[in-house]
C-alpha cells in the first residue's frame, strides 16, 4: 500500500522546541519566520557546487538532525549505487542514503534549516508533499534552492547566477536573462512550484560554472551561492575558508590552461563574450558583476550534454 507523505519522513526528539514554538503561535503574523534551505545533489549541481556548500554550513555552524526522510523509498540503489566496505572476506559495511532535515544555527545564534542528500528518484510529489508538511508543521516562512548549471562563461571572471522564485517581489534586484524554456525537471523544481502554488515564499539561486570545470569542483561557486544565500535571507555565513579555497583553485586551473594553446584560446573567447555582454549590461546587480547570458538554445544544449555525461557516468 502507498504510504502518505507524511510517512516519507520521520521527526526526531530535536524537532520538539520547533514544534511547541509553532503550536504556540496564535496569528500568522506572529510565526518564527524559519529560513529552510535545501540542496539535493544530482543532476543539477554542477562541480557538486550545492552539494559542498550545505557541506560547509554543516562542518562548520552549530547543528542538529530533526528529520529523516525515508531514503529506501526515494532513492534508486541502482543508479547511484551506495558504497559498501569490503575486507578481506566479507563486507563490513553499508553507507546507506541520507536524506535529512538539519537545524542549523548562522553565526549571530539564528535558527534555519538545512535538507540535504541525493535528489529522489521515486515519488516526487510524495517527498514534495512531505516536505511541505514539515514548512508548515515547523514554522517555516521562506524555503531557498540551491542549485549550480553549466554554462560557457569563464573562470576567469566572477560567478554569475541566475535567481528564480514564486514572487518577483523576493528577488527584484536580480535581472530576468530569458523568457521562457523547456528545461528537464528536478524535485526541487517541483518543490518550488508547489509551495508557490500553497502561497508560501519560495525562490532559489543557481550558480554558473564554467562548463569546463562541470564535472570537477568549483569552490568559487560554491562561495558565490552562499553569498547569494546571505544576501536573501540576512543569514551570517561563513564564508572565509571558501574564499581561500576558490584562489588556490583559481591559480590551479589557471597553470593547467595554460599549458594549452587551445585551451587558452577558448578561455580568452569565452572572456570576450562575457566582457561584451557585461558591457552592454552596466548597471545590472548581481552582487556587482553579471556575465555571459547565453541564448535559450544554447543553455537547453547545455543542459542536454551535462546530463548526458551525468549518464555515461553511472553506465
Amino acid at each position: 500500500m502507498a504510504q502518505r507523505p507524511e510517512e516519507l519522513v520521520e521527526l526526531t526528539p530535536e524537532a520538539d522546541p520547533f514544534l511547541a514554538a509553532e503550536q504556540a503561535v496564535t496569528r500568522g503574523a506572529d510565526r518564527r519566520g524559519l529560513v529552510l534551505v535545501h540542496a539535493l545533489s544530482g543532476d543539477f549541481d554542477a562541480a557538486s557546487s550545492s552539494a559542498l556548500a550545505t557541506a560547509h554550513l554543516l562542518a562548520t555552524l552549530p547543528h542538529r538532525t530533526i528529520a529523516r526522510f525515508d531514503a529506501d523509498l526515494l532513492v534508486d540503489y541502482r543508479a547511484r549505487r551506495p558504497r559498501m566496505s569490503f575486507n578481506g572476506d566479507r563486507y563490513e559495511d553499508f553507507a546507506a542514503p541520507e536524506i535529512l532535515l538539519s537545524a542549523v544555527e548562522d553565526d549571530s545564534g539564528e535558527p534555519f534549516l538545512v535538507l540535504t542528500g541525493p535528489e529522489p528518484d521515486y515519488r516526487w510529489e510524495g517527498f514534495v508533499a512531505a516536505v511541505a508538511g514539515l514548512v508548515e508543521r515547523l514554522g517555516v516562512t521562506s524555503v531557498v534552492a540551491l542549485q549550480a548549471i553549466p554554462m560557457p562563461v569563464p573562470h576567469t571572471r566572477p560567478v554569475t547566477v541566475t535567481a528564480h522564485a514564486t514572487r518577483r517581489q523576493l528577488i527584484e534586484s536580480y535581472p530576468v536573462y530569458w523568457g521562457e524554456l523547456r528545461v528537464p525537471g528536478s524535485a526541487s523544481a517541483l518543490l518550488e512550484l508547489r509551495l508557490g502554488e500553497a502561497g508560501v515564499d519560495a525562490l532559489g539561486v543557481a550558480a554558473h560554472v564554467p562548463h569546463y570545470l562541470a564535472q570537477a569542483t568549483y569552490p568559487a561557486a560554491t562561495l558565490t551561492l552562499l553569498e547569494h544565500l546571505g544576501r536573501l535571507t540576512g543569514l551570517l555565513l561563513p564564508t572565509e575558508t571558501l574564499r581561500e579555497a576558490a584562489q588556490q583553485h583559481r591559480t590551479e586551473v589557471d597553470e593547467q590552461i595554460a599549458r594549452s594553446a587551445d585551451n587558452t584560446a577558448v578561455v580568452a573567447a569565452l572572456e570576450q563574450q562575457y566582457d561584451q555582454f557585461t558591457a552592454a549590461r552596466e548597471g545590472s546587480d548581481l552582487l556587482g558583476d553579471v556575465g555571459e547570458v547565453p541564448s535559450g538554445d544554447e543553455l537547453g544544449a547545455e543542459f542536454e550534454r551535462f546530463l548526458a555525461e551525468q549518464d555515461r557516468r553511472r553506465e
